[in-house]
């Protein structure tokens, strides 16, 4: 009885810890997969905007030189890191789409910083408007480039969307194996009920009523069932003794009776 029970019960638990075993490395992993993902979104997200505000103050340092009309230098601006930046977002971008959009800020700018060192000479030249050469040469060249990178801002944001309604769909995923688990330990343990109840409970209370029965109207001990346990012992023993004590009150019975004649 002993070994039955504590097979049931610890059948139970290997269940139940192997299930939630198995949830919590889900959850980790996935976890773990598309944090790392969404952190790589919002690093790109705001690279690509720093690469606007770049472009943006370049544009207006150039509008600067123009206004001022003191000095035909061109504005310093550091081409290695931006290029640089554009590279880091090819390489981190999961979405294909929003990597052929980070090739097209590439062209765009190439084409617009290529106009852009046209300023000195057109400055320098008497015959040039160059207020002209900057809103109609230069500045569509800067309105493409901004619009490039303000696609690939929509499009990286749209990834980061994306990864984030995963990460939802990963967390539930995760927690089915728990559901899981819970569902067959009800169960299990409802299968534990009913064969306690079968194979132990109504046994006992079979051996208790025929007990009775002996011990109150001297019935006899007839409570059978099937089994190789300790409680079918049990009872085989209770019945031995119901029996021997039934010879014995005859025997009694008998010697009383022989007494009295």
């Amino acid at each position: 009885m002993r070994k039955k029970l504590t097979l049931a019960i610890g059948s139970i638990a290997v269940v139940l810890l192997a299930s939630i075993a198995i949830s919590f490395m889900e959850y980790r992993n996935m976890s773990s997969y598309v944090s790392d993902m969404i952190a790589d979104d919002i690093s790109s997200v705001n690279v690509a905007r720093n690469l606007a505000s770049t472009v943006s103050r370049y544009n207006l340092d150039i509008l600067a030189v123009i206004v001022d009309e003191s000095s035909v230098t061109l504005p310093e601006f550091d081409e290695s890191s931006f290029k640089a930046r554009c590279d880091s977002l090819k390489m981190t971008i999961s979405n294909k789409g929003a990597g052929e959009y980070a090739d097209s800020v590439m062209y765009s700018y190439v084409a617009y910083m290529m106009t852009s060192l046209e300023l000195e000479d057109v400055m320098k030249s008497d015959s040039s408007d160059v207020r002209g050469w900057y809103f109609e040469r230069l500045q569509p060249f800067y309105d493409r480039l901004n619009n490039d990178i303000g696609v690939l801002v929509e499009a990286i944001y749209s990834t980061l969307v994306y990864d984030s309604y995963n990460f939802d769909n990963g967390f539930y995923r995760s927690i089915i194996p728990g559901i899981v688990a819970v569902g067959v330990g009800i169960m299990l343990l409802l299968m534990l009920l009913f064969f306690l109840i079968v194979y132990y409970a109504n046994p006992i209370i079979r051996m208790k009523n025929s007990a009775r029965s002996f011990l109150s109207f001297g019935k006899k001990y007839n409570c059978t069932f099937e089994g190789d346990d300790q409680l079918k012992e049990l009872n085989d023993s209770i019945s031995e003794l119901c029996t021997e004590n039934q010879i014995l009150l005859r025997r009694v019975k008998n010697h009383e009776s022989k007494g009295n004649q």
